[in-house]
């Protein structure tokens, strides 16, 4: 990365309800994050299209995922804030890198096989070239660090294969930084309120599965005492909580919400029942969501303002893009 200029690129799907595991694994780590580097932080409307999906309602999506963000303390005075879709050189370098990647890396890519399933013949192409579109994403700016949580690790391992062969093969060495993932705090990946060993996910079809940031505190707490767990009571000890998934998510998300460590939750609740906890974790999340929520509806009620936001961070990803993307049509040798 020698001679780039740090800068962090991140970014969310605008597809449904942003939940406790977008906020604790992705949005509170990036609140540290501008507080050390130039963030960038998108709203990605052009993944959003790579599957089934009601053109009525993304653009209020998009709001609503942009309307968490700031909610959740990204500062759109610190940070660029933006939909992806308002840069047209993310697909414009996506093509170019369309051409640098090989068949045999998206083969490998582990998401595309878990979205697809045996549906893979009847899959957009998009899915499957997704994570070439993310590599534009982040190189576009010279992204240096991208925080993902762990299934998302070996998509920026092909952004970092993808800026090597594009300066190796055209003998430009450094013109793009070899990004490097951030993995960040204790709860990196929420699980299923119904099932431990599935993550939190916006698709899943229960309700119960996951606490939206919109979830009034009635929801929370009714969801929470409905969450899957074991018969045992809380243990004693960290490594206990290995072969028990469900109650290894719930103290993890306790952990992460107080900034303790699992061994120091469990010193606190260690042989209660788990009813307790559950009490005891609503209060703690409905006390750290709530002003998230209120805040999120007083923006969301002034959809223009959203607007000009993203507008204005738009102009500023482009001052950004645009000559980067000029560089790159000079060194593939197309007419400028």
């Amino acid at each position: 990365m020698s001679g780039h200029e740090p800068l962090v690129f991140s970014g969310m799907q605008p597809t449904g309800n942003l939940h406790l595991g977008n906020y604790l694994g992705a949005i509170r780590n990036w609140l540290k994050l501008q507080e050390q580097y130039r963030c960038l932080y998108c709203m990605v409307d052009m993944h959003a299209i790579t599957v089934d999906y009601d053109p009525k309602q993304l653009a209020q999506a998009t709001r609503e995922v942009m309307a968490a963000y700031i909610a959740s303390g990204v500062d759109p005075k610190r940070s660029i804030v933006f939909a992806q879709s308002q840069v047209r050189e993310h697909a414009e370098l996506a093509w170019i890198f369309n051409c640098i990647a090989r068949v045999g890396w998206l083969n490998r890519m582990t998401q595309f096989k878990d979205k697809a399933g045996k549906n893979a013949e009847k899959m957009s192409v998009g899915l499957y070239t997704y994570p070439v579109l993310m590599a534009a994403d982040i190189l576009l700016y010279r992204g240096t660090h991208v925080p993902v949580g762990d299934d998302q690790k070996q998509h920026v391992e092909l952004a970092r294969d993808i800026a090597q062969k594009f300066n190796n093969d055209y003998g430009v060495p450094n013109f793009f930084p070899v990004p490097d993932p951030i993995i960040q705090g204790t709860a990196t990946r929420i699980m299923s309120l119904r099932d431990g060993k599935a993550k939190m996910s916006k698709s899943d079809p229960s309700e119960y599965s996951r606490i939206n940031l919109t979830d009034d505190a009635d929801t929370i707490a009714t969801k929470f005492k409905k969450a899957k767990t074991d018969p045992l009571p809380l243990p004693e000890s960290e490594k206990e909580l290995d072969e028990r998934p469900e109650a290894n998510n719930l103290v993890s998300i306790y952990a992460a919400f107080t900034d303790k460590g699992k061994q120091a939750v469990l010193d606190e609740f260690k042989g209660g029942q788990f009813s307790t906890f559950k009490g005891a974790l609503a209060d703690l999340v409905v006390s750290k969501l709530s002003p998230i929520a209120a805040e999120m509806r007083r923006l969301l009620a002034d959809p223009a303002e959203l607007d000009r936001l993203m507008l204005r961070g738009a102009d500023q990803a482009r001052a950004i893009a645009v000559p980067v993307m000029a560089e790159v049509r000079r060194v593939v040798g197309w007419v400028t």
